[in-house]
């Protein structure tokens, strides 16, 4: 009998090569983004969940963010570039966020936002599953005067898996936040919003910040000496004009662990 014939060895199948669109955006928003990633990372605002996005410098109808990767190894080849219903542009097919619809909706309805952080940082979350309301404290969460919003999901999604993930529910968000400067969401997390870069990562750091400081003087008992709506007014104003100071320290210190 004749010998059997052997089989030529199967083909590897290669996955297609991933779409990379380069950003149109200049190199110092690109820096800034990335910059803003690593402080929120120090700063444990932010872990291996949460991102931070800006607003194009070239488009206003355009929001960047990074890839679906963890905000500490972040890097400008990660940055991808969408329109406000945040479909990727140029094609690229990179994995983006799930949630990226809270910044394209809030974009969308606040043409005056620049940037934006989307945070879980523990301390916040319980002033968004009880009764208790997250308030300024102290000048530093100045920017909260006037109260902070609770998004309930429930509303528009009914059970969902509690994430942003479509432009409805993104849009739902958006109408809770209204013309405030931070979200809770409750049994999630929260967002704070900014006139550029700098002023979205300093508020997401000190509403984190304001939360610890309200959990302990709650922990003391007895009345709490909240900062009144025209305090909060005065010292937001005061306070954007330094506010160069801590976001050069910041990015020193950032820069120094690369």
């Amino acid at each position: 009998m004749p010998a059997a014939k052997k089989k030529a060895p199967a083909k590897a199948v290669r996955a297609p090569a991933q779409r990379i669109h380069k950003p149109d955006v200049s190199k110092a928003l690109l820096e800034d983004l990335i910059d803003g990633l690593h402080i929120l990372a120090g700063h444990k605002v932010l872990d291996a969940y949460g991102h931070l996005s800006a607003r194009s410098d070239r488009n206003p109808d355009h929001f960047v963010m990074t890839r679906s990767r963890s905000p500490a190894i972040a890097e400008i080849g990660d940055v991808m570039e969408f329109d406000l219903e945040s479909n990727a542009i140029g094609g690229d097919t990179r994995k983006p966020f799930l949630e990226r619809f809270i910044h394209g909706q809030i974009y969308r309805a606040r043409p005056d936002v620049m940037a934006i952080v989307h945070s879980h940082a523990v301390s916040v979350i319980p002033f968004g599953i009880s009764s208790a309301k997250l308030r300024p404290v102290f000048h530093m969460g100045a920017f909260l005067h006037g109260g902070v919003p609770i998004f309930e999901i429930r509303e528009p999604g009914g059970m969902t898996d509690m994430l942003i993930t479509s432009n409805t529910l993104g849009k739902s968000l958006a109408g809770s936040l209204g013309a405030c400067s931070c979200v809770l969401m409750r049994g999630h997390g929260y967002s704070t919003v900014g006139d550029s870069i700098t002023e979205a990562v300093y508020r997401a750091i000190y509403t984190d910040v304001n939360a610890q400081v309200q959990l302990q003087a709650h922990s003391l008992g007895g009345a709490i000496n909240f900062l009144e709506d025209e305090e909060g007014r005065i010292a937001t104003d005061t306070i954007r004009k330094t506010m160069d100071r801590p976001w050069e320290l910041w990015k020193l210190e950032v820069r120094k662990k690369k």
